[in-house]
């Protein structure tokens, strides 16, 4: 009989987002927890997400994933390490508890859920052989404070990837006003949370600045051009400027208002019925030593 998942609330910050002007622990995560962000990450797999990782993998290691989100990536990793500890962590509860949850629809007893932050670490633990981050350091005030306690959880031989988008470098056709407005958009509300969006082709630069050494860069991209997936993907978008916090900081921040976010929403939707529709998100991702 499998053993449910554990779940450990820890003291942090709720989320890993940033707010410019604050310190780390108060940070603004821009695309908040609505159910609609957290359906795009169950998408995410550890095929599909974290490709240039799995090659270096194999049984028994242990791993920290820092902002296991919805835990989808985080339960594909700790199935390929079984019996190696896994452990999931991210500042939001609703993150921990899905993850928790997942674990336990699995049968996953190697991992467990933790609440905690980006920046101190050794409440999950230490001396880990992978840690993992995926999509977080955009959305950090400090992605090269939050890269150096990625190395300080590291064994001395461990391993530290990360994987990041860069929303200058999303590109679709056929070229659409609503779409370009959205990105300004996006850019726009996530620098006021103190994030950067474009992280994707700034993450070698940060490991460097971090300390890590045999830094090794690649990349890699998510493309949607199949009805099914497009119809996903610009829903997704379509519903978090109207119901999550994306939308709501962009008129806090006086970049929108609620009609201009709902023009944008039926933007997404119409040109994703589009016959020739297709959408590229380019990813940066570093793999190095502690």
């Amino acid at each position: 009989m499998s053993t449910p998942a554990s779940r450990t609330v820890r003291d942090g910050s709720d989320t890993f987002g940033v707010d410019a002007p604050r310190a780390p622990d108060a940070e603004t995560y821009s695309h908040g927890h609505h159910a609609s962000v957290l359906r795009s990450h169950r998408w995410r797999t550890g095929e599909n997400s974290a490709g240039f990782l799995l090659p270096h993998l194999r049984p028994g290691l242990r791993l920290l994933d820092v902002g296991s989100g919805a835990g989808t990536i985080t339960a594909d990793l700790a199935a390929l390490l079984a019996p190696g500890e896994v452990v999931g962590l991210d500042g939001a509860v609703a993150a921990v508890d899905a993850t928790a949850a997942l674990a336990a629809e699995r049968g996953l007893t190697n991992l467990t859920a933790v609440q905690g932050s980006a920046y101190d670490l050794a409440s999950a633990g230490s001396g880990f052989d992978v840690v993992h981050a995926h999509q977080v350091l955009q959305h950090l005030a400090d992605p090269v404070g939050a890269l150096r306690a990625m190395a300080d959880a590291c064994a001395p031989d461990g391993l530290v990837a990360v994987r990041d988008a860069d929303y200058a470098a999303m590109t679709w056709y056929p070229d659409d006003a609503g779409l370009s407005r959205w990105l300004e958009l996006y850019r726009s509300v996530a620098r006021a949370n103190g994030g950067e969006p474009d992280a994707g082709r700034r993450l070698v630069g940060w490991a460097r600045a971090a300390g890590l050494t045999d830094v090794v860069a690649s990349a890699s991209v998510w493309c949607f051009a199949d009805p099914e997936d497009l119809g996903w993907w610009t829903g997704t978008w379509a519903e978090r400027l109207t119901e999550s916090a994306f939308g709501r900081q962009g008129v806090d921040l006086g970049l929108t208002d609620p009609a201009g976010l709902a023009g944008l929403a039926a933007a997404w939707r119409a040109w994703g019925r589009r016959e020739d529709a297709w959408f590229a998100v380019l990813h940066g991702e570093v793999l190095a030593r502690p």
